[in-house]
């Protein structure tokens, strides 16, 4: 039995007990996804979009409200009413809202619960398979060959992705262009059309273009190296120690939503997640790991996240675009 299986037989009891707080008379659902559409975000909002219309008896509509780094569809959110007709499916940029937007009209903290650390997948480094980098060290040679000449592509300043490049450049001493995008969507679409020299993104939105031929992926930022890439080293691995970075994509409702509402998300989106479809895609085709976390520990990850990369917005004084 799988950890996923485990997390899901354990569900299916919540599910259960739970009140019919989502079904509100079949009104539809919305989850609002903070990001244009195109990205990973968008893209496992709408993989599980219609197992969670099956088990929750409502249909289940994704709202793509883009950007200022994701804070426009957050903030609309965390003020939307808390009865279970709102959720937010966000990615691990979330972390750093309160770092890099110190006026945000709304708290994350104070203004979201969560519900749902859905999964990860490690930052990877592609190029159009035209350009010269096959290694992390042909990007640190060429930075240092023509400083701020070798350009980047990110989902923006602030990102996950762009503080881990951020991190790189400090560690080898280089200086690198870097072009903020709305979504990873957008900055595969310049990487695959040579506008930039390479784009740092997350392995679910990056590997479907790798396994198309239209891309190549030549360095890893993960704990370990991927099954799909089992012949490239880690960026650690390759000499730059205390460089991990894997993206993730969670779950939250407006402040105050039911315990029995969040009980019955939760374990409507692990059987969702569980189906062989959805599995499939998001392991094989994404290269992604599910997670499938119950509420709290989803709370105690993103304290986490929310403190290390918060730390290095502020050493690098980042702001949003």
């Amino acid at each position: 039995m799988t950890k996923l299986t485990r997390r899901l037989a354990l569900g299916a009891a919540a599910a259960t007990l739970a009140a019919p707080a989502l079904r509100a008379q079949g009104a539809p659902i919305r989850i609002i996804v903070p990001f244009a559409p195109g990205g990973s975000t968008d893209a496992v909002a709408r993989l599980v979009a219609p197992g969670l219309t099956q088990r929750l008896g409502a249909p289940v509509v994704v709202e793509n409200r883009g950007g200022a780094a994701g804070s426009i569809g957050t903030d609309a959110a965390a003020k939307a009413r808390p009865d279970g007709l709102t959720w937010l499916l966000t990615f691990d940029s979330h972390a750093t809202l309160k770092a890099l937007l110190p006026q945000l009209p709304f708290d994350p903290d104070r203004d979201l619960d969560p519900v749902m650390l859905i999964g990860g997948a490690p930052y990877v480094l592609a190029c159009k398979p035209d350009k010269p980098f096959r290694a992390i060290a042909d990007v640190v040679n060429a930075a240092k060959a023509r400083p701020e000449a070798v350009s980047f592509a990110s989902t923006g300043n602030g990102t996950i992705g762009h503080l881990t490049m951020t991190l790189l450049q400090g560690k080898a001493g280089i200086r690198m262009a870097h072009l903020p995008y709305r979504s990873g969507g957008l900055a595969v679409n310049d990487t695959v059309a040579g506008h930039t020299d390479m784009m740092i993104g997350s392995a679910a939105v990056v590997n479907p273009h790798a396994r198309g031929g239209t891309l190549r992926i030549f360095a890893q930022f993960g704990p370990e190296r991927l099954p799909a890439l089992s012949d490239l080293p880690t960026v650690g691995q390759a000499g730059i120690d205390g460089l991990e970075a894997e993206a993730w994509w969670g779950v939250l409702a407006p402040h105050g939503t039911p315990a029995e509402a969040v009980a019955r998300m939760n374990a409507a989106l692990r059987e969702s997640l569980n189906e062989d479809r959805v599995r499939t895609t998001m392991q094989d085709v994404q290269q992604a790991r599910l997670i499938a976390s119950t509420p709290a520990e989803f709370g105690a990850f993103l304290t986490r996240e929310v403190a290390k990369w918060g730390e290095v917005v502020r050493a690098n004084n980042i702001r949003a675009d």
